[in-house]
């Protein structure tokens, strides 16, 4: 499997515009106006990452995001997406504490708890030992501040196999773009994304106050995938806003968006399907099995073919 980086510190691998490359050469993630945060090598010899989407050689395939900071564009304009989704209107959103004595000046607001917000809130595993974290919550604060409602997003983008250490290396010295042996894990969408999907939205449809469910962003290649693994829209039937339900969003770049050299491609809610907890861990638990004997014939073609 090989592949290319195609969008480097924010822009295009192909973006040859002046701010383009002061950005690359400058090593900023300008969706967290700082430094990237992403590393590669060990401590003693780190090497910020940089790539926020690869694609693969194949003809067709499309930018896919590997770097969840990549979701965060437009100061954090996904949150307030989901918020109003959400919610029915749009509040403000204030990082944990600071929404209470926003609530009261605004009559309501939305305090975040997450990344670089209000600190994330875990969730205890079953034994007790540990914990789980969901990537965002937003809790909904009436005019008093009090609290009245809120819902979960986890957000999930790629992970990669192989390397692009030599793409990266072409793109900082020569601004040239090279294949490198860079992959895409789509493995972890059925070992590692759907079980914790499916035990964060059981736990959050005994809430009182999550009346929204679960809102899973990912980038739509990713959408695509698990809706596939699930067997499809047409083992998953669609279900109106519940506690216990799960939002698949698919937040992507917006297809008809120009590819202007010098701008960051804009992000959007491309697809999106409302289904509930039970009908995933259904669906995922479903196995198609092959025809009978599958094994015996495939060693007696070993044997005697």
């Amino acid at each position: 499997m090989s592949g290319y980086i195609s969008e480097f510190f924010g822009y295009q691998t192909i973006d040859d515009s002046g701010v383009a490359l002061q950005n690359r050469a400058r090593q900023v993630c300008p969706f967290l106006s700082s430094y990237c945060t992403k590393a590669l090598g060990d401590k003693r010899n780190r090497t910020l990452s940089g790539v926020c989407a690869v694609r693969m050689v194949s003809p067709g395939s499309p930018d896919v995001i590997c770097c969840p900071n990549r979701i965060y564009a437009d100061n954090y304009k996904m949150l307030s997406v989901i918020s109003r989704n959400a919610f029915g209107r749009a509040y403000h959103l204030y990082a944990g504490r600071l929404g209470v004595c926003k609530a009261r000046a605004e009559n309501g607001a939305v305090a975040v708890f997450g990344h670089g917000w209000g600190g994330e809130l875990p969730l205890p595993k079953r034994t007790g030992k540990g914990s789980y974290y969901v990537d965002w919550i937003l809790a909904r604060l009436d005019g008093n501040g009090d609290l009245t409602e809120f819902t979960a997003i986890e957000v999930q983008t790629i992970d990669t196999t192989g390397t692009y250490q030599n793409a990266r290396r072409a793109l900082i010295e020569n601004n040239t773009v090279e294949k490198d042996t860079v992959g895409l894990n789509w493995e972890n969408v059925s070992k590692r994304i759907l079980p914790q999907i499916i035990y964060k939205g059981q736990v959050l449809q005994r809430e009182e106050l999550c009346r929204s469910g679960l809102y899973f962003v990912c980038p739509k290649p990713v959408y695509d995938r698990v809706i596939d693994r699930l067997g499809g829209k047409e083992k998953l039937p669609r279900f109106p806003t519940q506690p216990a339900a799960i939002h698949f969003v698919a937040y992507d770049y917006l297809p008809d968006a120009p590819r202007t050299y010098g701008e960051i491609r804009p992000l959007g809610i491309v697809e999106e399907y409302c289904t509930t907890v039970y009908k995933v861990q259904e669906a995922f638990s479903a196995v198609d099995l092959p025809s009978q004997n599958v094994y015996r014939d495939a060693i007696v073609r070993s044997l005697y073919d």
